[in-house]
């Protein structure tokens, strides 16, 4: 996968509500056999998904269509190096040419256009429209100015600033408000199986939104608590049950959330070979560190340079610990996390911290008074003793 940013025309076509789009399956087999699709010869598979293009382009795709020599033109053949708002199209966006890596890359790109086009929420990137001529797979996003978390976080260069405390949590909020549309809003729900820092892209303001729905899944239904599917995703980022057994579930995403607001919190990778060989798993480093809350302040990003409030460290820790927990079902709804997350990005929690912070200092503080009146109170009680 290759992203490329140009600049694009705007055609706008009329949206349909998310409610409007799936009372038009009766069921979600359809969607269902879309997104496990299996067949056994190239030509069948080709077929199939010249087939499906086109009918869930006429029902259901309010995307715009593209040709590949249109998009090779606005990207001056997808140079890496073009530069934003050449050609004078009068939109930006950003292009992602797929990988042709064969059927399983055909399912995802259809599944991606599908529930691209079917949900919509402010933290889910916005697709703009699609090129499927020939083998050529490409995917026209709305274009985010700062990237993805990874470049922001992880990938910083020499120049760029670290992101701060507060930005840090608006971040994760947003990502975790997409999940929690995808988990309990949409109908039937969505398991995103594939939330990583790569994946969150971030717009001028820094606020967060999903993008990349190849891997997703529908959730389970009918009761049930999980879907049996092969384990796809990336190392790390998986949930244990997930990746030992094949059940995925929501709470799969929610350890994957875990990983991540990890990353944030400590501007550690989950996996990173340059490190120490303790250190090397991000996870298995901070595991020792949860149970001493002493230690929490070693979990800080040193690139903030101290400047968070303590408080708030140790609440977004805990959120982190609890997403990470091995057993699904102790693991938090998102929307608890949402809760906890949209209190920790706000003024009051800040202000609160430092009040806090101001009281330990005062109590601090009245204890050394206080024990500076005792040693003086026991020198003169000394001296009395001596002289008499």
């Amino acid at each position: 996968m290759r992203c490329f940013s140009c600049y694009m025309s705007e055609e706008k076509k009329p949206e349909k509500s998310l409610k409007k789009s799936i009372q038009e399956y009766e069921d979600t087999r359809a969607f269902a056999s879309f997104t496990n699709i299996s067949l056994k010869t190239e030509s069948s598979r080709k077929r199939y998904i010249a087939e499906e293009i086109e009918k869930y382009r006429k029902g259901n795709i309010a995307a715009q269509i593209f040709t590949f020599n249109e998009l090779s033109v606005a990207t001056q053949k997808f140079n890496p190096k073009n530069l934003i708002g050449e050609g004078g199209f009068g939109r930006d966006i950003a292009v992602k040419k797929l990988d042709r890596n064969g059927f399983q890359g055909n399912r995802e790109f259809l599944t991606e256009i599908l529930i691209l086009s079917l949900l919509h929420h402010p933290n889910l990137v916005k697709l703009v429209g699609y090129c499927a001529d020939g083998e050529q797979r490409v995917l026209v996003y709305e274009y985010m100015q700062n990237g993805s978390l990874e470049d922001r976080l992880l990938d910083i260069s020499l120049n760029q600033k670290p992101l701060d405390w507060n930005t840090r949590m608006k971040i994760a909020v947003g990502a975790a408000r997409g999940l929690e549309y995808l988990h309990e809003k949409a109908n039937p729900p969505v398991i995103y199986r594939d939330f990583k820092a790569s994946n969150i892209l971030l717009d001028e303001s820094f606020n967060a939104k999903l993008s990349d729905f190849g891997l997703a899944k529908l959730g389970p239904t009918g009761g049930k608590n999980h879907v049996s599917t092969p384990v796809i995703g990336t190392y790390g980022y998986c949930a244990p049950e997930y990746a030992a057994t094949g059940q995925l579930s929501t709470m799969s995403d929610v350890y994957s959330f875990g990983v991540v607001f990890l990353e944030i919190i400590t501007g550690r990778r989950i996996i990173d070979n340059s490190r120490p060989s303790e250190e090397q798993n991000l996870i298995t480093w901070a595991q020792p560190l949860f149970k001493d809350k002493k230690s929490f302040h070693l979990m800080a990003d040193p690139l903030l340079g101290g400047d968070y409030p303590e408080k708030a460290l140790y609440q977004a820790l805990a959120v982190a610990a609890m997403c990470l927990q091995e057993e699904a079902t102790i693991r938090p709804l998102i929307s608890d996390v949402v809760t906890v997350l949209e209190y920790l990005s706000t003024d009051k929690s800040q202000k609160e911290s430092e009040e806090d912070d101001d009281k330990d200092n005062n109590e601090d503080d009245d204890e050394e008074e206080d024990n500076d009146e005792e040693e003086e109170k026991e020198e003169e009680e000394e001296g009395s003793r001596r002289s008499s």
